[in-house]
C-alpha cells in the first residue's frame, strides 16, 4: 500500500511510540491519537485494511468491568481498541491488542449494518439529478433551472420492506437557495441504494408550492436588546474542582469522565468520601446517554420515514460538538476535548465538547427558621455538561454533582425545527387558522386534508411537525458495592377503621424485584412508587440498608401503538424503567448495532429471557421521553427543553451530609 508521506510520518510516529502512549493514567481514559494510529498501523499490517476502507468506530474496547474494580494506579493493564468498519462490501468488528501489538479478533459482522459514516451519502446527489423521473418531478414544480438546485442524501428508518432487506439505503430530497434561505422541494424523494449506486425508485407525492420564507434563523435575529447589567461570576482562588487527567475531585465527590464518540460523555466509577478520614463509598460504577429515538408524526412518505435512532446510527460525526465559552458554558469553565476518527479512520480533536464549572444557583441547600434564631447554608454544585448536535436538534447533557449527595441528571433539547433541507418542518400553502374549530375542521385533520394537520404554523407558509424524543440513560449504579437489590416502594392507599377521625393514608410497601419482568417499569402518578437500588451487605445507623433512588423528573408515555415498526425497532421506549444484571457486552439500549435493525433489539432481546436480579451486580435503564408539540416560540431557534432526572441518596447517610456547609 502506497502511503502519502504525511501519513508516512504519522504511521511511523505511532509505531515508535506505540508503547508509550498504551502507558495511560486510567484504564477507561480514551483512546490517544497515537493508539488510534498505531491500530490502523496493526489493522493493515494484518491484512485488514487499505485505502478503501470505511470505519464507523474506532475506540477504546472497554475494559471488563471486574478488571477495572482489580486495577490500582500503576498496575498494568492492556489497552484494546475497538473498530468497526467496512471493507469491500463487507462489514466487520475487530478488536486491538495495543499491548500485544496484535489485531486479536476479527469478526463478519451478519444480520445487522455498522452505523452510517461521514461521507456515505454524498455521492449519489448529481445522479439523482440526471434521473427522469426526478426531473419530471421538478419540471411539475416549475423547476428546469437545475442551478440553483441543492440536494442532499440521508439514511431513513428501516421498515424491513424486501426494497430494503440487505441494503443501506438512503433517500435524496433537494431545495432551492435564494441567497437568504433554502426552500425545501416538498413531496419528491429518491430512494438510491449507497452500494450499488441505484435510484431504486423516484416516489412524487404531488408539486406543491414552493413559498418564498425566511428560515435563516441568522438574517431574523434583528437587534439585540439591551443588556440590563453584567453578571460577574468571578473564582479569583481558582476552581475548586481538581482534573488530573480524566479523573475528577470535588468536595466529596470523586468519579472519571470519558469523551465518547457514540454516547457523548461517560462517567465512570463515582464514590462519594464522607470525611477525608473514611474509606470512600461507591455510588455508580457507570452512567452515560444509551440511546435517542425521535419518530416524526406525519403519514407523507417523506415524512414517515423519519423515525432516528440518533446515537447508534449517526455517530461518525461524533456526538459531542464544541461548545461556546462564555455561552454554552460560564467564563470560568474548564474544557475538555474529545476525538473522533473520520470514515478513513484518521483521528482529528473536537475542542471543547465537555465543559466543567462549580455554580451557585442562589437557592440555599438547607435552612430552618425558628424563634431561637435562623439557619441556612447556601448550595453550591459542579456541572459536567456536554454538548452534543444530531442533524438539526442541539442537546446539552448534564451531570450535576451537588453537596448533599445527589446527582442531577438532565438533557436539554435546543437546535432549529428547520433549516435549508434539515427535515424538521415543511413548506405549506398558508390557512387562515390554525387549529381545529369546529367538527368539520376536526375531520379534516383526521384525514390530513389541512396544511397542519401533522403540525402546527410556526411562520406564515411554514408547518413545524409534531416529533417525540426519547433518551435512554444506562446506569450501572452500585450502592456499597456490585452486589445489590432492585426495591420498587409502592405507596398503598389504607382506609382506616370506622371509628377513627381519619378515613385513609398511604403506607409504604416494598417489593423486591426477582428477575427482569418484575422491574419492567413504567411511571403512574395513581400508582406512586419509588425505585431504589439497594445494598446487600451495608446498614446505616438505624439499621436501614443503604440505598440510592433514581427519581424521575418531567416525563413522558408512548403513544405509538405497539405493532408500529418504528417503536418495536425503539423497543427500549416501552418502560421508563428496566433492570438487567450487568453484562459487560450489553451496553445500548437499542442493541450495538441499530442501524437497519429488526424489531426487539436491546433491551427487549436481553430480558426476554427474565433473568434474575435480586442480590447480584445490577444495572438500570432509564427512559426519558417528551411529545414535541411546536409552538411559534419553539420558530426560528427552540428555546431551550429540560428533562432529566435525579439520583438520590436514600438512607445511604446517617444524617443530612450537607450539614457541614460553611
Amino acid at each position: 500500500m502506497k502511503l502519502s508521506p504525511p501519513l508516512s510520518i504519522l504511521l511511523a510516529i505511532a509505531i515508535f511510540f506505540g508503547h508509550a502512549a498504551a502507558a495511560v493514567d486510567h484504564p477507561l481514559d480514551p483512546l490517544s491519537h497515537d493508539e488510534i494510529w498505531r491500530a490502523l498501523v496493526l489493522l493493515r499490517d494484518a491484512g485488514h485494511m487499505d485505502k478503501e476502507t470505511k470505519f464507523s468506530q474506532l475506540a477504546l474496547q472497554e475494559p471488563a468491568k471486574r478488571d477495572v474494580l482489580a486495577w490500582r494506579p500503576g498496575d498494568p493493564m492492556p489497552r484494546m481498541a475497538y473498530a468497526l468498519l467496512r471493507k469491500d462490501a463487507d462489514s466487520f468488528e475487530a478488536v486491538v491488542d495495543l499491548t500485544a501489538d496484535e489485531v486479536v479478533s476479527w469478526e463478519p459482522l451478519e444480520g445487522v449494518e455498522p452505523n452510517w459514516h461521514g461521507g456515505e451519502y454524498d455521492s449519489l446527489t448529481d445522479k439523482v439529478l440526471e434521473h427522469p423521473d426526478f426531473i419530471a418531478g421538478l419540471e411539475a414544480r416549475g423547476i428546469s433551472d437545475l442551478t440553483f438546485i441543492d440536494c442532499g442524501a440521508g439514511p431513513r428508518g428501516y421498515f424491513g420492506a424486501e426494497e430494503e432487506q440487505g441494503r443501506r439505503i438512503a433517500h435524496v430530497s433537494c431545495g432551492e437557495p435564494d441567497g437568504v434561505s433554502e426552500h425545501a422541494i416538498e413531496g419528491l424523494v429518491a430512494v438510491v441504494d449507497l452500494e450499488s449506486e441505484e435510484i431504486l425508485r423516484v416516489v412524487d407525492e404531488g408539486p406543491e408550492p414552493i413559498p418564498a420564507v425566511e428560515t435563516d434563523f441568522r438574517e431574523m435575529l434583528g437587534d439585540e436588546r439591551e443588556a440590563p447589567g453584567p453578571i460577574e461570576i468571578r473564582q479569583p482562588l481558582g476552581h475548586g474542582f481538581e482534573l488530573d487527567g480524566y479523573r475528577v475531585t470535588w468536595q466529596n465527590w470523586n468519579f472519571h469522565l470519558r469523551p465518547d464518540q457514540r454516547t457523548g460523555l461517560v462517567v465512570s466509577q463515582v464514590d462519594y468520601r464522607e470525611t477525608p478520614e473514611t474509606e470512600p463509598r461507591s455510588v455508580l460504577y457507570q452512567g452515560y446517554l444509551s440511546e435517542i429515538f425521535v419518530p416524526y408524526m406525519d403519514p407523507r412518505y417523506k415524512w414517515y420515514t423519519l423515525n432516528y435512532i440518533d446515537a447508534g446510527e449517526f455517530v461518525a460525526g461524533g456526538l459531542g460538538k464544541p461548545l461556546m465559552p462564555g455561552a454554552d458554558c460560564p467564563d470560568h469553565a474548564v474544557y475538555v476535548d474529545s476525538t473522533k476518527t473520520g470514515a478513513n479512520g484518521y483521528p482529528s480533536t473536537v475542542p471543547g465538547t465537555i465543559c466543567i464549572y462549580e455554580r451557585e444557583t442562589g437557592d440555599p441547600s438547607w435552612r430552618h427558621w425558628s424563634s431561637e434564631g435562623a439557619e441556612s447554608r447556601r448550595s453550591r454544585d459542579l456541572v459536567v455538561r456536554l454538548g452534543g448536535v444530531v442533524g438539526n436538534y442541539d442537546y446539552l447533557v448534564d451531570w450535576i454533582f451537588r453537596q448533599d449527595g445527589s446527582i442531577e441528571v438532565r438533557v436539554g433539547a435546543t437546535g432549529i425545527l428547520a433549516y435549508e433541507t434539515t427535515p424538521a418542518t415543511s413548506a405549506v400553502t398558508p390557512q387562515p387558522t390554525a387549529g381545529p374549530a369546529n367538527a368539520a375542521a376536526a375531520d379534516a385533520v383526521l384525514r390530513g386534508s389541512r396544511a397542519d394537520s401533522y403540525g402546527r404554523f410556526v411562520q406564515e407558509n411554514v408547518v413545524a411537525v409534531n416529533h417525540d424524543h426519547y433518551f435512554s440513560f444506562r446506569l450501572d449504579i452500585d450502592v456499597d458495592g456490585a452486589d445489590n437489590r432492585f426495591v420498587a416502594d409502592r405507596l398503598v392507599a389504607r382506609t382506616l377503621p370506622a371509628d377513627h377521625p381519619r378515613r385513609s393514608l398511604w403506607v409504604q410497601e416494598p417489593q423486591v424485584a426477582a428477575s427482569e419482568h418484575d422491574a419492567r417499569l413504567n411511571i403512574d402518578l395513581n400508582r406512586p412508587t419509588l425505585w431504589r437500588v439497594q445494598s446487600t451487605s451495608r446498614t446505616n445507623a438505624v439499621g436501614y440498608p443503604t440505598s440510592f433512588q433514581v427519581m424521575p423528573g418531567r416525563n413522558t408515555g408512548i403513544l405509538l401503538s405497539a405493532d408500529d415498526y418504528p417503536r418495536r425497532r425503539a423497543g427500549f421506549i416501552d418502560h421508563h424503567l428496566w433492570v438487567t444484571p450487568q453484562r459487560d457486552d450489553e451496553r445500548f439500549a437499542a442493541g450495538d448495532h441499530p442501524t437497519l435493525s429488526e424489531p426487539g433489539m436491546g433491551l427487549p432481546e436481553w430480558t426476554e429471557a427474565n433473568r434474575a436480579i435480586e442480590d447480584t451486580d445490577i444495572v438500570l435503564w432509564h427512559t426519558v421521553g417528551m411529545h414535541h408539540v411546536p409552538r411559534a416560540e419553539d420558530w426560528p431557534v427552540m428555546p431551550t427543553l429540560w428533562h432529566g432526572f435525579e439520583l438520590r441518596p436514600f438512607d445511604f447517610f446517617d444524617r443530612n451530609p450537607a450539614l457541614d456547609l460553611p
